[in-house]
């Protein structure tokens, strides 16, 4: 079931239509869990019993770490030494310690095992393994396994370190498994989600219109701008041989904005359905590409994804608490390791290396910057912000290369043909005239009026502070979708989260 359907649609009203209907809130947990079981299974029914199991196993691991931190057996003898006392505490701290491991454990062994192990099995063995073999192992994986064990080994680590587990499982099962966010994210704390639970009401008006208009704003990023950009950047990368330095140029800057609103697009849609049912889930983006660092990028690109490496990861880590050079060297893990999450190719690896570079760059910069005051009142001017916009933003989207073909022939071959290299007159006639029907020079000014577009976005919302109110988005909700109903190209592409 695609979220830009008329299935999902009937879906989703009568869902709600049962939803809403009751009152109790067990009822209203079961209709969630029972319909985000139904969205599985109209993928591949087979998700529905590794789900299921997934979801009883955390939720059993976290009632074991959120028991009671005092030992039974001494706290109910009042006669004991503080001593006695605090070495049974320290005792039963190791015991959850030991369960955290286990439950991180098997989080990642499962993530490792549907996403990195053939990998692996045909690196070693020198790919002897078929592609058949390779998609018939893959196939029981469930979609957004990825987001899945995040989630998990956040609510396991949140709970040993005090946060109250779940006591019910139709509350953890709701949560984990609700239909609008599972697949890929936003990554969702359980306890944002189950406060929310607790306290649902009936969506005022406003909520209503903003949910619907999200759901509305989403599907045309997606299928109005995403997919048709996708034409273009497919037929670009699949033949590279062909295209030139321009024409890679423009795939290049074509996939960013592709992944930008394909992406965003999704968790509009997601977080919209999500308003519908009463629940608020966490943004994901905020104008990413006016960024004027990297370090300022992954504040607003992928935001709860970000937010789960800083607090799981990188402060574990130390941080930035344990002087430079330990700083630099865990950003560069915390980016190896974001790239690696992706998938297995070295590709990944590549990417995530380049943003970990970028990112001890911009610490040594901001370092030296505090140092010179000169360079820093520079960084602080306009000539200065827009340089760094600039160099941001060359950083980012020529990164995306190795995310679009993560294979390191394809795209060593790119980044060697961006200078210099003509394209071949087939591939003109074959990509703008016969399946665009537009020049270059069009498809460079429809990039830059998609830029445009988003700028003004940006000046509004996050500059002047200003947004449309309710009514005028009631009256942009049916023109959103009656131009994507329209303009939207046919066959549309699936969404490129959906492979993580």
């Amino acid at each position: 079931m695609n979220f830009i359907s008329f299935a999902y649609g009937l879906f989703l009203l009568s869902v709600l239509g049962i939803y809403w209907s009751v009152e109790q809130q067990r009822l209203r947990l079961w209709t969630l869990l029972i319909a985000s079981l139904i969205f599985y299974a109209s993928n591949q029914i087979y998700y529905v019993p590794l789900l299921l199991t997934l979801i009883y196993i955390n939720f059993r691991l976290g009632l074991a770490l959120g028991q009671n931190t005092s030992p039974g057996k001494h706290t109910l003898d009042w006669r004991i030494s503080n001593q006695q006392w605090q070495f049974a505490q320290a005792d039963w701290n190791r015991h959850r310690l030991k369960i955290l491991w286990l439950g991180i454990s098997l989080n990642v062994l499962l993530l490792f095992g549907f996403k990195y192990l053939l990998p692996l099995f045909n690196f070693f063995n020198d790919r002897s393994i078929s592609p058949t073999s390779a998609n018939a192992f893959k196939s029981i994986a469930p979609l957004g396994i990825s987001f899945f064990t995040f989630e998990c080994i956040a609510y396991l680590i949140d709970v040993y370190r005090g946060a109250p587990a779940a006591e019910q499982f139709i509350q953890f099962a709701s949560y984990k498994s609700f239909f609008t966010k599972l697949i890929s994210g936003p990554i969702t704390r359980y306890h944002n989600l189950a406060n929310q639970f607790n306290t649902l009401k009936f969506p005022a008006a406003e909520t209503i219109a903003e949910g619907l208009w999200l759901i509305a704003r989403g599907a045309a990023k997606k299928a109005l701008l995403a997919d048709n950009l996708g034409i273009f950047v497919d037929l670009s990368f699949s033949s590279l041989q062909r295209a030139g330095s321009l024409d890679l140029w423009l795939a290049t800057f074509a996939y960013g904005l592709q992944l930008y609103l394909d992406f965003s697009g999704y968790v509009d849609i997601a977080r919209g359905s999500a308003l519908l049912f009463g629940l608020v889930l966490p943004e994901n983006f905020n104008h990413p590409y006016f960024s004027t660092s990297i370090a300022d990028f992954w504040r607003r690109w992928h935001m709860t994804l970000g937010d789960w490496l800083r607090n799981y990861l990188y402060f574990p880590l130390g941080g930035s608490r344990k002087g430079l050079a330990r700083t630099c060297l865990n950003l560069m893990i915390i980016m190896l390791l974001a790239g690696i999450w992706h998938d297995a190719a070295l590709g990944w690896v590549v990417w995530g290396a380049y943003h970990g570079f970028a990112l001890i760059v911009h610490r040594l910069t901001d370092v030296v910057s505090d140092r010179i005051e000169p360079l820093e009142h520079f960084w602080q001017n306009p000539a200065g912000v827009v340089l760094a916009w600039l160099l941001t933003q060359l950083m980012v989207f020529t990164s995306w290369i190795w995310f679009r073909l993560p294979n390191l022939q394809d795209s060593w071959l790119v980044i060697t043909h961006l200078w210099g290299r003509p394209a071949d007159s087939q591939f003109a006639q074959k990509v703008y005239v016969e399946a665009l029907n537009i020049s270059q020079y069009q498809l460079a000014a429809l990039l830059i009026g998609i830029a445009i577009v988003m700028g003004i976005s940006y000046a509004f919302s996050n500059r002047l502070k200003l947004q449309l109110n309710w009514h005028l988005k009631l009256l942009f909700i049916p023109l959103c979708l009656w131009a994507v109903w329209v303009l939207a190209p046919e066959g549309r592409l699936p969404y490129i989260y959906f492979d993580f």
